[in-house]
């Protein structure tokens, strides 16, 4: 089952079980889904969905943040459940040490030689670690391999 008919499929059980929390969650997954159809002409791959629940991921993180620095907790307790159904889309997180192990495979099947080279690496890894790992920490991890090797 792809990704997409997934969705649907906790679309229409969120209508039935009248979980309105859930339902408007997935709601706004699949608008942005058809969003993103509609203005690049494209049937959305797993890969393109997962990035869409990447992004909408780190928007509910941000806001969280943005909401208890002001007070409003009410308002980041709604972002939380949002940030936990979206979650629940995404591939299981790496570890650290697989993360450290795919790092220094790219490093290697790319031959780069110093931080001049963290755009070849990035690109390898981009592929392989999407939803699976936060990308800003590995690229902390290759900057400070590249720049130690």
């Amino acid at each position: 089952m792809s990704l997409k008919e997934q969705i649907t499929d906790d679309m229409k059980a969120a209508m039935r079980a009248k979980d309105t929390g859930r339902l408007g969650t997935i709601r706004l997954l699949t608008a942005a889904m058809k969003q993103k159809e509609v203005d690049e002409r494209i049937e959305l791959t797993d890969a393109h969905i997962l990035a869409i629940i990447e992004k909408m991921i780190k928007q509910r993180k941000d806001s969280i943040t943005q909401f208890e620095a002001g007070g409003r907790q009410d308002l980041a307790d709604i972002e939380k459940a949002e940030l936990q159904v979206l979650s629940a889309y995404m591939p299981a997180a790496l570890s650290a040490d697989e993360i450290s192990g795919e790092v220094a495979q790219a490093i290697a099947a790319t031959g780069a030689a110093g931080p001049q080279d963290m755009g070849k690496v990035m690109a390898v890894l981009k592929g392989k670690l999407a939803g699976r790992a936060d990308m800003t920490a590995v690229s902390a991890l290759v900057k400070k391999a590249l720049t130690h090797a």
